[in-house]
C-alpha cells in the first residue's frame, strides 16, 4: 500500500511540475501588461494563455499537496487551510496565506475575469505568485529526484 501512495505521489509530482513549467514558459513569452496599452486579440493570446496555465498549475499543485498529505498523515484534511498548513511544515510552500490567496485569484480567472484587474494581476502572476510556483517546483525536482517520496 505505501509502494502504491509513493507512485501515485511521484505521478502527481511530475504532474505539478510540468504545469509548472508550462507558467515558466508563458512568464518567459510575455512581458509586463500594460494597463494604458490596447492590445489586440493576437497580442492578448499570450497574457491568457499565462492566466489559463497559472489555473492548471494552482489546481495541480494543490492535488499534488493533498497526494503529498495523504502519503505523510494517511489521511485528509477537510479544509484547503489545513492541507496548505501541512504542505508549509513539509516545506513543500513558503506561504499557507500565498496559496490561498492563489487560489482565491484562480477563482476569480475562472469565475468572473474581469478585464480591469488585468495589470494587477499579472504583476501578482509574475511577482510573488511565480516566485512561489517556481519554490515549488524546485521541491518537486528534489522529490522527483529521490528514490521515495
Amino acid at each position: 500500500m505505501k509502494r502504491t501512495a509513493a507512485i501515485l505521489v511521484r505521478a502527481a509530482a511530475r504532474r505539478a511540475a510540468d504545469a509548472i513549467g508550462l507558467v515558466a514558459a508563458s512568464l518567459d513569452g510575455t512581458g509586463p501588461y500594460d494597463a494604458a496599452k490596447s492590445y489586440t486579440p493576437a497580442e492578448l493570446e499570450p497574457y491568457d494563455a499565462l492566466c489559463d496555465r497559472f489555473v492548471r498549475a494552482v489546481e495541480i499543485g494543490l492535488k499534488f499537496l493533498r497526494a503529498v498529505e495523504w502519503f505523510e498523515y494517511a489521511e485528509q484534511s477537510d479544509t484547503v487551510r489545513d492541507v496548505l498548513n501541512r504542505a508549509a511544515k513539509l516545506k513543500l510552500i513558503s506561504s499557507p496565506e500565498l496559496w490561498l490567496c492563489m487560489r482565491e485569484v484562480r477563482n476569480r480567472i475562472v469565475h468572473d475575469y474581469l478585464p480591469e484587474d488585468l495589470a494587477t494581476l499579472h504583476s501578482d502572476l509574475r511577482g510573488p505568485f511565480a516566485a512561489e510556483l517556481l519554490r515549488l517546483r524546485e521541491q518537486l525536482q528534489r522529490y522527483l529526484a529521490a528514490d521515495a517520496p
